[in-house]
């Protein structure tokens, strides 16, 4: 380099400082990327309704949400006692707004009335309804409903990251190791999302596992947890990102449930 544009670059350094890199960029939704939509319903019954939504499920899943657009994929329910009457509901769609006709198209159905959380009508059976749209996450496994041979509980978790550049490492941190860590410590990874219409969905990650039971579960956390190879890829992630990748409180949400006799997934 000739001295006087070296000498140039060397006070513009001393001047301006050391350079810092840029916080990572969170990648936008590609154009022409997968448009399907999932929909995870929380619906809370009257009270001694209960029972008859599982009847109307049971009994109409199909030919009433199946008939205007949606893929029935879960029913769950809590582990244990339900005295709130809980079910939780999780629907496909070929895109947001196949979603948005498919709920338009129920209310204005006869045989919707039973579930119409809106009519406030003797004839609704639900007390309250709420509902998210979600995106699959670029490294998700292909969800299916399917049918294990075998009894299993499944865990949603819902993670809520200080920043949106904690959640893009929080990805790469489960990119490239946790997925893989928590098969090896027995369990299955079901399917990831990016919550589109949450509080924060540019800071929140919501996916499924699938464990023998809640037991099992545990111990199967507390292996990973003092995994050497969790420990290191950690203690990194959170250096590289300046501190902890989830909030300290409530930051990240474990719920255990399990599938209805009517549930694709099981």
């Amino acid at each position: 380099m000739p001295a006087l544009l070296f000498l140039a670059v060397t006070l513009v350094s001393l001047v301006a400082g050391p350079v810092v890199a840029a916080e990572p960029e969170i990648p936008a939704k590609p154009e022409g990327a997968d448009s399907t939509t999932y929909e995870l319903q929380r619906i809370t019954a009257k009270p001694g309704k209960l029972d008859q939504i599982h009847t109307w499920f049971r009994d109409h899943q199909d030919d009433v949400l199946a008939k205007h657009g949606a893929t029935n994929i879960a029913y769950f329910v809590p582990v244990g006692d339900n005295p709130d009457g809980k079910i939780v509901c999780i629907q496909r769609y070929p895109s947001l707004a196949a979603l948005t006709k498919c709920r338009q198209a129920c209310r204005a159905d006869s045989s919707w009335a039973p579930m119409n959380s809106e009519a406030k009508t003797p004839e609704s059976l639900i007390a309250k309804v709420e509902s998210v749209a979600l995106h699959l996450w670029s490294s998700s496994p292909k969800f299916m409903p399917t049918k294990s041979p075998e009894p299993r509980v499944f865990e949603l978790r819902t993670y809520t990251c200080p920043s949106p550049e904690k959640l893009f490492y929080l990805h790469e941190r489960f990119r490239g190791h946790t997925m893989k860590l928590f098969e090896k410590h027995g369990m299955e990874n079901l399917v990831y999302w990016n919550p589109i219409d949450m509080d924060d969905s540019d800071r929140k990650l919501v996916y499924l596992l699938g464990h023998k039971s809640v037991e099992a579960s545990k111990e199967s956390f507390a292996n990973f947890r003092k995994d050497p190879d969790w420990l290191a890829p950690r203690e990194a992630s959170e250096k590289k990102a300046g501190g902890s990748l989830t909030e300290k409180e409530g930051g990240v949400l474990s719920e255990f449930f399990v599938a209805t006799d009517y549930s694709p997934l099981k």
